[in-house]
C-alpha cells in the first residue's frame, strides 16, 4: 500500500481519537455508547445534518450511525427536521444531559429500598472486609451517613483535608449536621496545624493527642463497625490506603468505651466555633 493510503488512514485515526477524547470521558459516563457520544459531539461542532454526512464528521460507519441516531432520539438528545431531500438531524440543547442524570437518579432512588433490603438480608452478624484508595475511604463515609449515628474517631491527622476529599467532606459535613449527627474527635497533635479542622471533618467536639503518641493511623467507630486505616499525614492520604471495614456489634462497643476512657484521661480543648455550611 502507498505512503499516502498510510497517511490517510493515519490522519482518520488521529481525528477519531480526538473526537473520543473530548466526547468520551463525560458522555460515556452518562450513558451513552462510544458511537453515541461521537454522533451527540458532532452534532454539537458542526450543527444539523444529515445521516450520510454527520458520520463521516463523526467519523462511525453509516450503517452503525442510523442505529446510534435513533437512540438518540429515543433519549431525547436529537431531533429530525424534514421538508428537504434529506432528513437533518440536529443535536437537543446539552442541558437535556441533566435531565438523563436526574431521571437516572429518580429511578435509583424507586430501586434503592429493594436493593437496601437485598443487602441487610444476607448480612452476617460479624464480618470484616476491605477498602483501597480514596474511593475506600468515601464508602465508608457513605456508609456512616447512612446510619446517621454518632462518630467516635481516634488518631484522626485531618486527613480528611486532603485535596482528593474535600468536595466529599464537605459534603459529608453537611449532611452529618442535617441528620444531627455528632462527631467526637481524638486528633494527632500534628493536625492542630490544619486550618479550619472542626469544620472540614464535622467535629462537634475534639481534643488532641500528646505529640509523643502521634502516628499515621486513623481509627472510626460508628454504628455497629469500627473502620481503621494506616497511610495518613496531616491534610494527606496515601493511595493506596487499605481500610479495614469491622462489622461487630459487640467489638464497635467495646471500642466506644476505650475512647470514652481516652477521653475523659485527656484535657479539655479551647472550643473554636465551627463554619456554618
Amino acid at each position: 500500500m502507498s505512503g499516502q493510503y498510510h497517511q490517510k488512514v493515519l490522519t482518520s485515526t488521529l481525528e477519531c481519537t480526538r473526537l473520543l477524547i473530548l466526547s468520551h470521558p463525560i458522555l460515556l459516563d452518562l450513558g451513552l455508547s462510544p458511537n453515541e457520544a461521537k454522533l451527540y459531539y458532532a452534532l454539537l461542532q458542526y450543527g444539523g445534518s444529515g445521516v450520510s454526512t454527520i458520520s463521516l464528521r463523526a467519523k462511525v460507519h453509516r450503517r452503525n450511525a442510523y442505529d446510534a441516531i435513533q437512540r438518540l432520539l429515543e433519549k431525547g438528545l436529537v431531533f429530525e427536521l424534514y421538508g428537504g431531500k434529506e432528513t437533518v438531524y440536529e443535536a437537543v440543547e446539552p442541558g437535556k444531559l441533566l435531565e438523563l442524570v436526574h431521571e437516572k437518579e429518580d429511578l435509583l432512588e424507586r430501586a434503592l429500598p429493594e436493593f437496601r433490603k437485598l443487602y441487610h438480608a444476607k448480612k452476617l452478624p460479624e464480618k470484616v472486609y476491605i477498602y483501597k484508595g480514596v474511593n475506600g475511604v468515601k464508602n465508608y463515609m457513605r456508609e456512616a451517613l447512612r446510619l446517621g449515628e454518632d462518630m467516635y474517631r481516634l488518631g484522626a491527622e485531618g486527613a480528611w483535608a486532603d485535596p482528593r476529599l474535600r468536595s466529599y467532606t464537605d459534603h459529608f459535613a453537611r449532611e452529618a449536621k442535617r441528620k444531627k449527627m455528632k462527631i467526637h474527635a481524638i486528633f494527632d497533635h500534628e493536625a492542630k496545624d490544619i486550618p479550619d479542622l472542626p469544620t472540614i471533618t464535622g467535629a462537634t467536639e475534639w481534643k488532641f493527642l500528646d505529640k509523643k503518641y502521634d502516628n499515621n493511623s486513623t481509627m472510626d467507630v460508628f454504628g455497629d463497625y469500627v473502620v481503621t486505616y494506616t497511610g495518613t499525614a496531616p491534610g494527606k492520604l496515601l493511595d493506596d490506603v487499605t481500610v479495614f471495614v469491622m462489622f461487630s456489634p459487640d467489638l464497635a462497643e467495646s471500642f466506644r468505651i476505650w475512647w470514652q476512657c481516652l477521653w475523659d484521661m485527656l484535657p479539655k480543648e479551647k472550643k473554636v466555633k465551627r463554619k456554618s455550611f
